[in-house]
């Protein structure tokens, strides 16, 4: 008689199927890593975005308001800054609102500068850092990377175009245009465009142009949100310094 124990089950005779710990995550997590990188990317991109449009459209939004009404425009500082801190207690709007309230310092500099001392350029760059230390403060402390980021780029950006000024000896057209009616432009404009063409304003305006085009263009290899804040903020210098370059061209 055959023991019940010693009856072989077919059954039994297959080999397990073995799978590997790692092909096992690798198939758990393949549906849901593209999605969340897609998502991380465009996020990077709309920051990137953002803020070249904070700092090109205030250009022109700003400059008209603070010669009409710069009280007014001294006023919206607070606005931006509530609107920043509301949007920071969201979880869905915390990087908007980070990023606001970094766009409050560069709105704070040019509604003080513009306003009322746009007639110095000396006190321009000194103006334009008001908000440097706490910037400064906040990145140590790995708080308000993305806005404090931004505006760094504002204000690297702001220093370049500066450094032009002073090297191509502008500053004189400069207090010209703060001191005299709209229609009368044209004439200091020229002059102005005159000492660009040269040889030496030239010069300078490429290889500063390069230098904001590369300081540009090399964060955006992070992954990291405030590096692409920086890097749109740097880039939209480029774009504003063109304009107004062909705004002296055509007036």
């Amino acid at each position: 008689m055959v023991s019940s124990t010693s009856r072989t089950d077919p059954i039994c005779l297959a080999p397990p199927a073995i799978y590997p710990v790692e092909s096992l995550a690798e198939a758990s997590e393949a549906p849901s890593n593209p999605p969340i990188r897609r998502s991380e990317t465009l996020q990077r991109w709309l920051i990137f975005a953002a803020s070249i449009v904070l700092v090109s459209v205030p250009v022109f939004m700003q400059a008209p308001l603070v010669r009409l009404v710069p009280w007014i425009s001294l006023g919206l500082t607070m606005g931006w800054l509530l609107l920043g801190l509301k949007l920071l207690k969201r979880p869905a709007t915390q990087r908007w609102g980070d990023l606001l309230i970094g766009f409050t310092w560069t709105w704070l500099a040019g509604s003080v500068y513009w306003g009322w001392l746009r007639w110095e350029p000396l006190l321009h760059l000194p103006v334009e850092a008001i908000g440097l230390p706490f910037a400064i403060w906040g990145v140590s402390r790995n708080i308000g990377k993305v806005g404090n980021f931004f505006y760094f780029g504002s204000l690297l950006g702001t220093v370049v175009t500066d450094v032009y000024f002073y090297l191509v000896d502008l500053i004189p057209y400069w207090r010209q245009l703060m001191q005299v009616e709209s229609d009368a432009v044209q004439p200091i404009f020229q002059s102005a465009l005159a000492q660009i063409q040269t040889p030496w304003g030239a010069g300078w305006a490429i290889s500063l142009a390069l230098l904001l085009l590369t300081v540009s263009v090399l964060p955006l290899f992070s992954r990291q949100l405030h590096w692409w804040g920086f890097s749109g903020a740097v880039l939209s210098t480029i774009l504003v310094d063109g304009l107004f370059w062909l705004a002296a061209i055509v007036a």
